[in-house]
C-alpha cells in the first residue's frame, strides 16, 4: 500500500505514472479509468485489493430480452422498467402491449409504471445525485462517460433504427440518419460541454476600507423529470437527457407509452457505458399516472416536457403547486411557411413537401400552413400534387419507402376526422385524406387548398401528413405576415424568396422561435430550439439548453 501511495502522489501531474501502479500490481488488469474514477486513495486501495482477490467484477445486469429477427438483425429488446441501474417489473407486474404500426401486430408486453415505481426511480436518482459517484467525479470524466455512451449508440445504430421503425413506424433510412444519427450527435455535442460550464467574477461596490470579490457558480439542479413524446422517441430523449446529464443532474425519463422500446435499449447502453447506477432511470407509462406523479413529486426539481399545449399547461400548474419546480415546455405548433413568387420554385416545392411530409408529418415544426403568393399558387399546387403521387407508401423497413405508417391507431383516427372537418368547412381536398386500404395505420399524404383563415384546419395542428395551402395577394407582404402571426403558436416558421431584404424583414416580424429562410427542418445540435407564445418556453440544443438544467449561485467574499 505504501508503494502504491507514492505512485498515487505522482499520478495527477503525470498520466504516465499510471503504468507504475500497474507494474506494482503485477498480473492485474487495470484501466486508467480505475485510477482516475477513484476519488480518494482509500477507495483506490480497496479497488486494488478486490481486484487482486478476484472478487471485483460487478455482477452483470440480468436483462429479460424480447428477441426478434427483423431487418436482417436479431433484435434483443429490454421491456421492463429501468430503475437504479436494473431492469425490473412494474408494481404488481402490470404490463401493456406495444404495437407495430406497420401491421397492427403486438411487438411485446412492456412493463407499465405505477406511482410507486415513479417514487422508486426518483429515490434512486436522488441517491445517485447526493451520494453516488456521479456527483464526485470531475466534469471532464463526466464528459468522457457521455462520449463513451455516444460511441455505443453508434455501434448499435442499425439496431436502434430498426427498433424505431418497428415501434414508431419511422422509415428506416430516416431513423438511421435523423432519429438515431442526431441522437448520437447530441450526446457528443453535450459531452464536450461538460468541462466548459463555468461562472464569472463580477465587480461590485467595495466595502471600504475592505474589498469584495463576487463570483457565480453554475450548479446542477438535482433530480430532473423528462417527459418525451412519441414522434421521435430516441431523439427527443437525447435532446433533453444529454444536456441534463452534461450539467451534472440525474434523471427520471417517462417515455411515451406507445413508443418505449428505443428508450429501454438506450438504458441498456448506459450500463455498458459505465454510467453510474441511478443516474438514468426510464419508465414506460401513462402521462396521467407516471407523468403526473413526476410533476407532483417533491424531490423532482425540474421537468422538461415535449408534447401538446394542453398537457403542457397542466404540467406547468402541477410544477407550481408541488414545489415550484423549474420547467421547460416544447409544445404544439402551427408553423407558417410563406412562399413568394420570386423564390426558386423547384426548391420551394421540394422543401415545402419536406416541411409537411417529413417523418409522416409527425414533426413538431412541420409547416402547419403554407401561404403561397397568388401568381404562382396554381403552379405550386400542380407540382406538389405530382410529387405526392410519386411517394411510395409502405413498410418503413423497405429502403425505397418514402412514407410509413402513422404512429398509432388513435392518431390515425384523429387525422381522418381532421380531414373530414376540413372538407365539411369548405376547403378543397386535392388529394389524399383517407386511410390507405392495407393492414397497419397508413394515411395518404394529403393536400388542401382554398383554406380560409377561420377554418379549423387553418388554426389547429394536424401533426400528420396534411398540407394546408392558402393564397395571398401578390406583393402584400404585411398582410400575409399578419395572417401568419395570427396564431397562439410560435414554434417555427419559414419563408422562400430570393430577395434578401424581404427575407430579413420577414424574419424580424415572424413570431416564432425558429425561422427558416429558403430551407426547412434544418435543425442542428448546436442551434437552440424552442418556441414562443403557447408553443412553450425554454430551449433544447445548443449552449442555451444547459441553462435549463443549471442553477446560478452567487458567492461574495469580503477581505
Amino acid at each position: 500500500m505504501e508503494a502504491v501511495r507514492n505512485a498515487w502522489k505522482r499520478i495527477l501531474p503525470n498520466i504516465l505514472e499510471v503504468e507504475e501502479v500497474k507494474e506494482l500490481c503485477d498480473g492485474m488488469e487495470l484501466e486508467n479509468e480505475d485510477v482516475y474514477m477513484a476519488t480518494t486513495f482509500k477507495d483506490f486501495i480497496q479497488l486494488l485489493v478486490r481486484k487482486l482477490r478476484g472478487d471485483c467484477k460487478e455482477s452483470e445486469c440480468v436483462i429479460d430480452y424480447v428477441e426478434k429477427t427483423v431487418n436482417k438483425l436479431t433484435l434483443r429488446m429490454p421491456h421492463q422498467l429501468f430503475i437504479g441501474g436494473t431492469f425490473v417489473d412494474a408494481e404488481d407486474a402490470k404490463t401493456y402491449e406495444t404495437i407495430n404500426p406497420t401491421d397492427g401486430s403486438v411487438i411485446c408486453q412492456v412493463s407499465l409504471a405505477q406511482i410507486s415505481d415513479v417514487d422508486k426511480a426518483v429515490a434512486a436518482a436522488k441517491d445517485a445525485f447526493e451520494n453516488g459517484l456521479w456527483g464526485k467525479i470531475s466534469a471532464r470524466d463526466r464528459g468522457r462517460l457521455l462520449y463513451r455512451l455516444a460511441d455505443l449508440m453508434e455501434e448499435h445504430q442499425e439496431e436502434l433504427a430498426t427498433i424505431e421503425a418497428l415501434d414508431a413506424g419511422a422509415v428506416y433510412t430516416l431513423a438511421l440518419k435523423t432519429h438515431v444519427g442526431m441522437s448520437i450527435q447530441t450526446f457528443r455535442y453535450f459531452a464536450g460541454w461538460c468541462d466548459k460550464i463555468q461562472g464569472s467574477t463580477i465587480p461590485i461596490n467595495q466595502a471600504r476600507p475592505n474589498r469584495n470579490l463576487t463570483l457565480t457558480r453554475k450548479e446542477p439542479i438535482g433530480v430532473c423529470g423528462i417527459v418525451i413524446p412519441w414522434n421521435y422517441p430516441l431523439m427527443m430523449l437525447s435532446w433533453k437527457t444529454a444536456a441534463c446529464l452534461a450539467a451534472g443532474n440525474t434523471v427520471v425519463i417517462k417515455t411515451a407509452q406507445v413508443t418505449p422500446l428505443t428508450a429501454l435499449k438506450f438504458a441498456e447502453l448506459t450500463l455498458k457505458a459505465g454510467i453510474p447506477k441511478g443516474v438514468i432511470n426510464i419508465l414506460p407509462g401513462s402521462g396521467s399516472l407516471a407523468g403526473q406523479r413526476l410533476s407532483d413529486h417533491p424531490d423532482v426539481r425540474k421537468i422538461g416536457f415535449t408534447g401538446s399545449t394542453e398537457v403542457g399547461k397542466h404540467i406547468m400548474k402541477s410544477c407550481a403547486l408541488s414545489n415550484v419546480k423549474k420547467v421547460s415546455l416544447e409544445l404544439g405548433g402551427k408553423s407558417p411557411l410563406i412562399i413568394f413568387a420570386d423564390c426558386d420554385l423547384s426548391k420551394a416545392v421540394q422543401m415545402g413537401m419536406s416541411s409537411v411530409f417529413f417523418n409522416k408529418g409527425e414533426n413538431c415544426i412541420a409547416a402547419g400552413r403554407l401561404f403561397v403568393e397568388d401568381s404562382i399558387h396554381d403552379q405550386f399546387v400542380q407540382k406538389v400534387v405530382e410529387e405526392v403521387r410519386k411517394m411510395k407508401i409502405g413498410n418503413p423497413l423497405d429502403r425505397d419507402t418514402n412514407h410509413g405508417p402513422q404512429n398509432h391507431q388513435a392518431h390515425l383516427q384523429k387525422l381522418i376526422e381532421y380531414c373530414q372537418r376540413g372538407v365539411k368547412e369548405g376547403a378543397t381536398l386535392v388529394c389524399g385524406g383517407k386511410q390507405v386500404p392495407r393492414p397497419g395505420f397508413f394515411f395518404e399524404p394529403t393536400v388542401f387548398i382554398d383554406v380560409e383563415d377561420h377554418m379549423f384546419i387553418a388554426k389547429e395542428e394536424s401533426f400528420g401528413p396534411v398540407m394546408i395551402i392558402s393564397r395571398f395577394a401578390n406583393g402584400d407582404v404585411d398582410t400575409v405576415l399578419s395572417r401568419a402571426n395570427a396564431t397562439e403558436f410560435g414554434l417555427a416558421s419559414g419563408v422562400f424568396t430570393r430577395d434578401i431584404s424581404k427575407a430579413l424583414y420577414i424574419s424580424d416580424k415572424l413570431e416564432a422561435g425558429t425561422v427558416f429562410i429558403n430551407t426547412y427542418n434544418k435543425t442542428d445540435v448546436a442551434a437552440p430550439f424552442g418556441g414562443f407564445k403557447q408553443s412553450g418556453f425554454g430551449k433544447d440544443l445548443g449552449e442555451a439548453a444547459l441553462n435549463e438544467y443549471l442553477r446560478v449561485k452567487t458567492v461574495t467574499f469580503e477581505y
